[in-house]
């Protein structure tokens, strides 16, 4: 009997790895016309061979999911010295040039994942403006300097926009103790260590109407002081609940910006529409809506592929989906292929798009 479970598991294993590597269209080759394929990754992927076989097959991008962000690349001494460690970085950069890939670096100025003590002096008072301004200059040149030519692009300031403000701009640290003006040093800073990248403004809910008109302002303004702004990213966390038409106007918007670049950066759609439901399996007829979701999507992102170079998927398969864990705990079944790494609907309604 074990030796028979044994064969039966060998032979499953050898199905799922011939069929997702085989069998299936490349989605980087299906839209090779349009835009790049881009997915965000955890480090663990670089140890598993049927993640990096699923990986090398459809994509041509890649984000570290976690591994650039300040919190991960920031240490500070026992001396109280702040460094940089790129150990897990730098993975990315190796399995990037190893398969012929571009990176996309995620993200240096954010009020999430920087830790608390990079905005404090050694008595846990609040830096001065001078002080932090000249600490932002040091780590994202430092950052910035360390991937110059291996990172093409670089979400530089990510999630300043908080509708709900006055003058829309998130009361982060940044910009309690720099003021407003930090996002123009910030991309002034990144530009200076590498002139040769694509630096991008990144953020989520970018299509809803009084956001969109704040980012929109917001970029044109940046654009015409001559900040080296070159693109925004749109992070596209999305549900059945969104509106594809909400989505397109905002990327319409967008484009009207003389000499921008969008890219999509972020990319997942939830199938649920309230943050209450739970589903043990993923019910049939919602990966059915979700997949009519996606290829209507992609529609629009080729409509405007004009403008569109990078459209990255916000994880591998829908088990490594951030979503399990937020906003609460619960299968989203957010992405193209499932827990067995098998193309889902999704997968198929947006590549018979180019059939």
């Amino acid at each position: 009997m074990k030796v028979f479970v044994a064969i039966f598991l060998t032979m499953t294993l050898f199905a799922t790895v011939y069929y997702a590597d085989s069998e299936i269209p490349s989605l980087k080759e299906v839209f090779s016309s349009y835009f790049k394929i881009g997915v965000a990754l955890p480090v663990r992927v670089f140890s598993n061979s049927l993640d990096v076989q699923l990986i090398t097959k459809h994509f041509n991008s890649m984000t570290a999911e976690n591994e650039m962000k300040p919190e991960s690349i920031l240490r500070r001494g026992a001396d109280g010295k702040i460094f940089c460690d790129f150990t897990m970085a730098d993975r990315y950069i190796r399995f990037a040039q190893q398969h012929g890939f571009v990176v996309r670096g995620h993200t240096l100025v954010w009020h999430s994942q920087t830790p608390d003590w990079f905005f404090r002096d050694d008595s846990g008072n609040l830096l001065s403006r001078e002080a932090m301004i000249e600490r932002m200059k040091e780590y994202i040149h430092t950052v910035v300097g360390h991937f110059k030519g291996r990172v093409y692009a670089w979400d530089v300031v990510n999630e300043a926009v908080d509708s709900n403000q006055p003058d829309g701009m998130r009361r982060s640290l940044w910009y309690q103790i720099i003021g407003p003006d930090y996002l123009e040093l910030a991309f002034k800073f990144a530009h200076e260590a590498d002139p040769e990248a694509l630096l991008f403004y990144n953020d989520y809910n970018e299509f809803e109407p009084r956001k969109r008109d704040i980012i929109y302002n917001m970029v044109k303004d940046l654009k015409e002081k001559g900040v080296p702004i070159h693109g925004i990213g749109m992070q596209q966390h999305l549900s059945l609940a969104r509106s594809i038409e909400q989505i397109e106007q905002a990327i319409a918007l967008f484009a009207t910006i003389p000499d921008i670049v969008i890219e999509i950066t972020e990319l997942d759609v939830d199938i649920y529409r309230d943050n209450v439901t739970k589903y043990q399996t993923a019910p049939t007829e919602l990966l059915h809506e979700q997949a009519e979701f996606y290829r209507k999507l992609f529609q629009v992102y080729k409509k405007y592929s004009h403008v569109i170079d990078n459209v990255t998927f916000w994880g591998l398969k829908d088990d490594y989906s951030w979503l399990r864990g937020f906003p609460v705990r619960r299968n989203n079944w957010p992405l193209l292929f499932d827990e067995n790494y098998q193309p889902k609907p999704a997968f198929w309604a947006i590549v018979d798009l180019q059939t």
